[in-house]
């Protein structure tokens, strides 16, 4: 291979960990629950798992606001749980990869208490103030779950900025001072033997609120150079960026295989399809099936040997992609698969999403039923705009951030084998039907069929290096690409929608391999049935 990084023919396991397995009854997922899964993990393939924010935390964002970077959240366990985890992960060669949210803190920090004391404090300027009066902040921007991005305080007579929730202050990258305390902590964290880090919403720390200038600023990749080189460079690490608003010709600056910023990005441009143009996500449209194969392409095609993407369709904050793009009821095994097939042939490192490789499925909840800061948020907010009950449940059911955050299934017991107590989030109700111990014991589930993929990837250097081709571009139902190195050509063809379709594929005819497919035995080769998905492979 070209170039040997790790994590180039890796697949990441991504956990939240207050609903993947509970070990005190206290009806939240911990370190030492995931600690007692550890074999399945490892049954599975995977090389790493990506953990959602551990660090202590009010929990107001479920994590996503720290309070303490260098301490483990007692919801969760503690420091040397954590110690724990990393060793008993490295012992099955699986890597943790931490979730580092820089971009805010916590308004609990101790950071934060000392900054709002008064404008002379040393860590006032590790936060983003203005001036203004109480009633009339510093210009109109809106924070991302609602309402105004200034908040006001009045002991020391300025607004702080937020882009999340009002407990979220943004650090302040500007000050150098702030960014070596980041450095030294993730340093911190690398010398404990972490593999790793996610950085959540990185591309927003460059800032500019004045310009209303909220994700790539000016200084974003000066920065990020400057994080790499003090802290990443210095070990075998995986990065990752979140980075909504990134393009391939951004990316190439993220992923740079000279390793001067991250290793690879999330970006989001095939996730938000699926609603209206120029509207917020819960605004709901249908699938553009052509625009989505555009997408994937153009990513593939621009990506490949200048940056490295991942490949997913599922995150904490996404809802669940059998349930979306899939068809979560007669065919729900089939589209599952074909999801998988489909993103598992292409170039870049897969993830994973908790209870994606069983096929779990979104959760159509009371509203009383859901814990979402963001989904509350939109419930009050479209209620007070006059929207209709029936219009705004409709979107929470499909696009809320609970759906992916409902507790692991791993069998038909009582609260899905998740917890003795009671569960912080309701469980799905179709967990005896949907788990982990049902499914590792049928060798056609959709578990079995993620475990292959994640053998195959090992197996076929082409699964990395391979130059991607789409074919049938305009074709509204196929999904169909060639991935082709020097020594072999791996084909993908996948039916997205529930109806059987001629495959008017030339390169059917020829003498390429079964390697994986989602129905058992082929009918006929140019028909593919409801959400058939096959991976063929020719050794040259």
């Amino acid at each position: 291979m070209s170039d040997k990084k790790w994590w180039k023919n890796a697949v990441i396991y991504q956990i939240y960990p207050r609903s993947f397995a509970d070990s005190n009854k206290d009806g939240i997922g911990d370190l030492q629950g995931i600690i007692s899964k550890l074999d399945y993990l490892e049954d599975l393939g995977i090389d790493a798992v990506w953990l959602s924010p551990v660090c202590k935390s009010p929990q107001d964002d479920n994590g996503y606001d720290i309070s303490d970077y260098q301490d483990i959240d007692p919801m969760f366990g503690t420091l040397e749980d954590m110690d724990g985890l990393i060793r008993e992960a490295g012992k099955r060669n699986i890597r943790i990869i931490m979730d580092l949210v820089l971009n805010h803190s916590s308004d609990e920090h101790d950071w934060f208490q000392e900054a709002k004391k008064s404008r002379q404090n040393p860590y006032h300027d590790y936060y983003v103030w203005r001036d203004g009066k109480e009633g009339n902040p510093p210009n109109d921007m809106r924070a991302a779950f609602g309402g105004s991005a200034w908040e006001w305080v009045p002991q020391i007579e300025q607004y702080y900025f937020h882009q999340f929730a009002v407990k979220q202050p943004d650090l302040n990258w500007e000050n150098p001072r702030l960014r070596q305390e980041i450095y030294d902590m993730i340093n911190w964290w690398t010398a404990r033997g972490v593999g790793g880090f996610r950085l959540d919403v990185i591309d927003q720390i460059a800032k500019e609120p004045d310009r209303k200038i909220t994700n790539n600023g000016p200084r974003l990749h000066e920065f990020l150079r400057e994080l790499s080189r003090e802290t990443f460079q210095k070990a075998d690490l995986v990065t990752v960026g979140e980075t909504w608003g990134a393009t391939t010709e951004l990316a190439k600056l993220y992923s740079n295989p000279d390793n001067s910023e991250l290793s690879m990005v999330f970006q989001f441009e095939h996730i938000c399809l699926d609603q209206m143009e120029g509207k917020e996500k819960w605004d709901l449209a249908p699938l553009p099936f052509l625009k989505l194969k555009e997408v994937f392409g153009r990513w593939q095609t621009e990506l490949c040997g200048k940056g490295w993407n991942s490949l997913f369709w599922n995150n904490h904050d996404l809802p669940r992609i059998v349930s979306r793009w899939g068809n979560d009821g007669a065919y729900r095994v089939e589209s599952a698969k074909m999801l998988a097939i489909l993103l598992h042939g292409m170039q870049g490192t897969p993830y994973i999403y908790q209870g994606e490789e069983l096929g779990m499925t979104n959760a159509a909840y009371k509203m009383e039923e859901y814990r979402d800061i963001e989904t509350l948020n939109v419930y009050k907010e479209r209620k007070e705009k006059g929207y209709e009950e029936e219009e705004i449940l409709r979107s929470i059911h499909a696009k809320s951030r609970d759906n992916a955050r409902t507790p692991m299934q791993w069998n038909d017991r009582e609260n899905a084998g998740f917890t003795d107590g009671t569960p912080w989030i309701k469980v799905n109700p179709n967990y005896k039907e949907i788990n982990a111990e049902k499914q590792v014991q049928d060798r056609d589930s959709v578990f079995w069929c993620y475990k292959e993929l994640i053998r195959l990837r090992k197996q076929y250097p082409v699964l990395v290096d391979g130059d991607f081709r789409m074919l049938l571009e305009e074709d509204e139902r196929i999904f169909a690409y060639i991935r082709e190195d020097e020594k072999s050509a791996l084909l993908v063809v996948c039916n997205f929608y529930d109806r059987k379709t001629d495959c008017p594929l030339k390169e059917l005819d020829g003498d390429m391999r079964l390697l994986i497919s989602n129905y058992k035995e082929t009918e006929q080769k140019l028909v593919l049935r409801p959400y058939e998905a096959r991976m063929y492979i020719k050794e040259k």
